[in-house]
């Protein structure tokens, strides 16, 4: 699989961070030197993770490109052809409840997962509405998603691992299989990033490539070197006239480097081949079913956020071709399993799951059989982790052109995953000039799915 394409835009969204504790061994960037990098002015003050006040993890599978709901869990049987398409609704495990007939084994998980039909937004570009969705702010005028990778705000990701800190060995967030421009720490610096796969788990032969040094290097030698490196810290300390605070923290950090590539607990979370083959077969073997499986299992281990990057749902041609034969197999198999596999081994309840795109598609069809951009009107699937499920929350008009009444939008999204991870919606963080920025920029909480 690439971990990269191209949008209607042009633009190839590359994964603009990548933290390799390989790079203790020769790569250039390394995690210790990500790690140490500028850190926030929350950061410079020393500020302590939070105590947790819940134990909730979350998983976000962000279908980039952006789903079309209209046809899968907000279809519109009465409106005209034009608007309607070509798909039929189903029923589902929820009485009265119906949803897409290519997502037959979703339907059936449906109790475990609400939707909500009133959601929207101002943006409908790609870019701008990834950043508003992931990270609960709408980007200022000008924002070009190349020349701010890691974005004007923190990514959710980042927040949850900055306030919550890591459960044990494992990384507290984790993008896989790449990382998303839009899911970076902003001004919270690089210890918030996050720790990125940069592979494929559906490769038979998968591996995370940064995670241990290379299989020539044994474990002895591994010792060796860093016994190297306190030697030298050592003589740096014996001949330098004054301490460096920075040196203090790339210390720190590069002992945080060898005890996660050391870690067994994390090895372990992150070897999917440990899976039986039926399991991982009811996954999917695809990128986006073995990334669902991974993200069980890493949550299964302690890490806090797992933020899944799919693509290509940029169906602005052939819409339904592309949904029925490629797409929507693949999130039927992935999604489904994720939900019933958490829920048989009860870690349903403290382990939100939240699927969405960066908007919704048009309700007109185009001339090309396809559907574009359409932020004003989309639904957005999310249970576990104290959500209600097999609830509608809100609905869409006659056309899903836009909510029909009252409407939710990012900034309700990210006050409720935070409300139920314990943290404090309405703290500030300090951007490196000094301005105070809330968590939450003024979301309410969507109180009808707790």
């Amino acid at each position: 699989m690439s971990l990269s394409a191209k949008f209607c835009d042009g633009v190839a969204r590359r994964d603009m961070l990548r933290i390799g504790a390989a790079g203790l061994f020769g790569v250039p960037l390394s995690l210790p030197a990500m790690l140490a990098g500028p850190c926030s002015a929350a950061e410079s003050a020393g500020e302590p993770a939070a105590k947790p006040k819940t134990d909730v993890s979350v998983i976000l599978l962000f279908l980039k490109g952006g789903l079309s709901t209209i046809d899968t869990f907000d279809l519109k049987p009465n409106a005209p052809a034009e608007f309607r398409g070509e798909f039929n609704p189903i029923d589902t495990n929820v009485p009265g409840m119906r949803i897409g007939e290519h997502l037959p084994r979703v339907a059936q998980q449906m109790d475990k997962f609400s939707l909500i039909r009133s959601f929207a937004h101002r943006n409908s570009d790609h870019g701008p509405a990834d950043h508003y969705m992931l990270t609960g702010y709408h980007p200022v005028a000008g924002f070009n998603p190349n020349l701010h990778p890691n974005n004007q705000r923190p990514a959710h990701g980042s927040i949850i691992g900055h306030k919550l800190g890591p459960r044990g060995s494992v990384p507290p967030y984790v993008c896989l299989p790449r990382m998303h421009a839009s899911a970076g720490p902003a001004y919270l610096g690089s210890s918030a990033a996050p720790f990125v796969v940069e592979a494929d788990p559906n490769d038979p032969n998968f591996v995370v490539p940064d995670l241990a040094p290379p299989f020539e290097v044994e474990a002895s030698r591994l010792n060796s070197r860093r016994d190297l490196l306190s030697r030298i810290d050592k003589y740096q300390r014996g001949t330098e006239i004054q301490a460096n605070r920075t040196a203090g923290a790339v210390n720190t950090f590069q002992r945080k480097a060898f005890e996660l590539m050391t870690s067994s607990a994390t090895k372990a979370a992150f070897d999917i081949h440990q899976e039986p083959d039926k399991l991982r077969d009811e996954y999917g073997r695809h990128s986006l079913g073995q990334s669902c499986l991974m993200a069980r299992r890493l949550v299964e281990a302690g890490v806090r956020c797992v933020m899944i990057d799919h693509t290509n749902w940029d169906t602005h041609y052939g819409n339904f071709s592309s949904l029925k034969n490629d797409l929507l197999p693949l999130l039927d198999a992935g999604m489904s399993t994720l939900f019933r596999d958490l829920s048989d081994r009860g870690l349903l309840g403290k382990t939100m799951v939240v699927v969405t795109g960066e908007f919704g598609r048009t309700p007109r069809i185009n001339k090309d059989a396809g559907r574009d951009h359409w932020g004003p009107s989309l639904t957005v699937m999310l249970g576990g982790g104290g959500i209600r499920g097999g609830l509608v929350v809100g609905k869409s008009d006659a056309r899903a052109e836009k909510p029909d009444g009252p409407s939710h939008g990012p900034e309700d999204l990210a006050a409720t995953i935070y409300h139920l991870l314990g943290v404090n919606p309405k703290e500030e963080f300090y951007t490196p000039e000094g301005r105070p920025v809330p968590i939450v920029n003024g979301g309410k909480v969507i109180t009808d799915l707790l």
